[in-house]
């Protein structure tokens, strides 16, 4: 990785964020938990006031085995996770052709080359997850058009004690990024986003769980 600081926590992120999905998903029924995720995407579209229409160019970015593009038979949708093919192999009832309108790809959001692609990038749950923020948030920029939207959702630090001291002891293993709501906001403005709308969509003890909507300004070519 790019980021040395944070190679082995983000290697030990990945095996445990396949364990814990193997773990979850034994307790439950595979449609069911798809019928609920479906139910809680589109309960965030209405929060964040975001309206897709048919035929756009979206991509799902870490997008786990029951992203948003569960919800996206009318657009065009790429979905790309690193642990895709692991998750394939590892969970009983997850396959790729459940989603036949899915073009998905095993790789790290850091590994995205696509330029001026997409109408809509999602990253919801996942961006702190990966080894080099600064690299993956550049490389989702990068691959929407001007004017296009990039809906992100993440646990993010309530207090900068806390931060501070995340970030030097692993307390929460399964996310290599640990930040509060401010440095998304810095980061996704230094990065030529216009910021629309932050929401916090649920209040935790250390975290809380917040989405950002940001619109790429015309002209931008970060």
């Amino acid at each position: 990785m790019e980021n040395q600081t944070y190679s082995w926590r983000w290697r030990l992120a990945q095996f445990l964020e396949l364990r814990w999905w193997r773990r979850y998903l034994q307790q439950l029924n595979w449609p069911d938990y798809v019928e609920a995720k479906r139910v809680h995407w589109r309960k965030v579209l209405i929060q964040m006031e975001l309206q897709l229409l048919p035929g756009e160019q979206v991509l799902d970015a870490g997008c786990g085995p029951a992203g948003i593009f569960t919800i996206l038979e009318a657009q065009k949708v790429d979905a790309i996770d690193p642990l895709l093919e692991a998750y394939e192999k590892k969970l009983p009832d997850f396959r790729l052709n459940q989603f036949p309108y899915v073009h998905f790809q095993g790789m790290m959001l850091e590994q995205l080359d696509q330029r001026e692609v997409y109408d809509h990038v999602f990253c919801l749950n996942a961006i702190n997850h990966v080894a080099d923020l600064e690299k993956a948030t550049q490389r989702l920029v990068q691959s929407l058009k001007p004017g296009g939207t990039l809906l992100i959702s993440i646990d993010v630090h309530r207090f900068a004690l806390l931060k501070f001291i995340f970030r030097i002891v692993p307390g929460d293993v399964l996310h290599p990024q640990q930040d509060d709501l401010a440095d998304y906001v810095h980061l996704l403005e230094k990065l030529g986003l216009d910021l629309e709308k932050k929401l916090v969509l649920k209040q935790g003890w250390i975290f809380n769980y917040a989405a950002i909507k940001a619109k790429k300004r015309n002209g931008s070519s970060t």
